[in-house]
């Protein structure tokens, strides 16, 4: 669990939001997807949403 919570705050990605929206997420998330989830990968996803509304 440390790890993930250094890994997010490594990428500036609020561990916190990531993992409550990973959790929200993660069950119906298709498993050749899960790349998408990462912190890296996650921030990007958030922009782009962010961008589209």
């Amino acid at each position: 669990m440390y790890s993930l919570i250094v890994t997010a705050k490594l990428n500036d990605v609020d561990p916190r939001a990531w993992l409550a929206d990973v959790l929200a997420w993660i069950a119906g998330h298709p498993a050749s997807r899960l790349h998408e989830l990462l912190p890296w990968n996650w921030k990007n996803t958030q922009a782009q949403q962010a961008a589209a509304a």
